[in-house]
């Protein structure tokens, strides 16, 4: 934390989703493009490289020249996360060194796992975490989401945030996150600097509620979900359930619906970037489904399907 206590960061950190072009080739000119749409549309930070921007299709070298090309084209206007997930501490410390070395803000990592089947015990994961934090000098945020398969306790955070350096920020996506955040407030205290909503905002007010400080959402609208943490955050309550009731529909359309592909058709379709399309072999969005998600956006007017025009 700041010397006055405060969190080195918090608000609304979408996740950039990774743009190809139709052949399935990086299109770093839409990328340039998206960073530039989100954070016009408010966003107070960036999160790269994460499960929301396809990080399993790609490359190292691609991981590399992304982490870079965006650090560069970002050029301090806001803090930048890095994804940096992978089962070997080795590989993910040695990721996360090279993040902070382009000018990372911050790391994001989830616990070991690989498949189905391959997880590792709570020490291992206790000294994976130490491991990262041995090599940087930034914050390492903790993904605590179902994708992993792997249990990460409110006690077993708390323990971690108090015991590693680094470990500060934990973003909360299992089910029940207002109950964990607030026991892992309760546990942590002052070692937890971020306690922090993903899920694409899907429980974001009563993850408020319970004491999230920032939001890790799609990169589709992060406008409309300023009004809502701002309004909140400044002890304005009814006013942010007002906000959150009526973006809802989007968000859940996203959630439920859209998933990862929801902030490229909503670039796509205001001109931000070129292509919407994800990398093979996952399937393209839905023909109906994408005329839903923009559907429900219009009658939102956000800035994404304006930016471009």
């Amino acid at each position: 934390m700041t010397p006055t206590g405060t969190p080195r960061h918090r608000g609304v950190f979408p996740v950039a989703p990774t743009t190809f072009t139709e052949a399935g080739e990086l299109d770093l000119r839409s990328q340039k493009r998206c960073i530039d749409f989100m954070i016009d549309a408010g966003s107070q930070g960036v999160c790269i490289l994460a499960n929301f921007s396809e990080q399993f299709a790609l490359s190292d070298d691609e991981r590399e020249l992304l982490t870079r090309t965006i650090l560069e084209h970002v050029a301090g206007r806001v803090p930048v996360i890095v994804t940096t997930t992978h089962f070997s501490s080795r590989v993910c410390a040695e990721r996360s060194r090279r993040a902070q070395e382009m000018g990372a803000a911050m790391v994001m990592v989830m616990p070991p796992y690989h498949g189905a089947t391959i997880r590792v015990s709570e020490q291992q994961s206790f000294e994976f975490f130490a491991a990262v934090s041995d090599a940087i000098g930034i914050p390492i945020m903790i993904q605590d989401a179902p994708v992993s398969g792997t249990v990460l306790s409110a006690a077993f955070l708390a323990r971690v945030a108090r015991e590693i350096e680094q470990v500060a920020y934990f973003k909360i996506e299992t089910a029940g996150a207002a109950s964990k955040l607030r026991e892992l407030l309760r546990l942590g205290g002052d070692a937890i600097e971020g306690p922090w909503d993903g899920e694409e905002g899907i429980t974001l007010l009563p993850d408020l509620d319970a004491g999230a400080t920032g939001a890790m959402t799609g990169g589709g609208y992060p406008d409309g979900i300023r009004l809502i943490v701002d309004a909140h955050a400044a002890g304005r309550r009814e006013e942010a359930i007002e906000h959150y009731q009526r973006w809802l529909p989007l968000i859940n359309f996203e959630n439920r619906q859209g998933g990862l592909l929801a902030a490229k058709a909503l670039m796509k379709e205001g001109g931000v970037i070129d292509c919407d399309a994800p990398r093979h072999p996952l399937p393209a969005l839905n023909p109906a489904v994408r005329a839903g998600l923009i559907e429900t956006a219009r009658r939102l007017d956000p800035l994404v399907l304006r930016w471009g025009r």
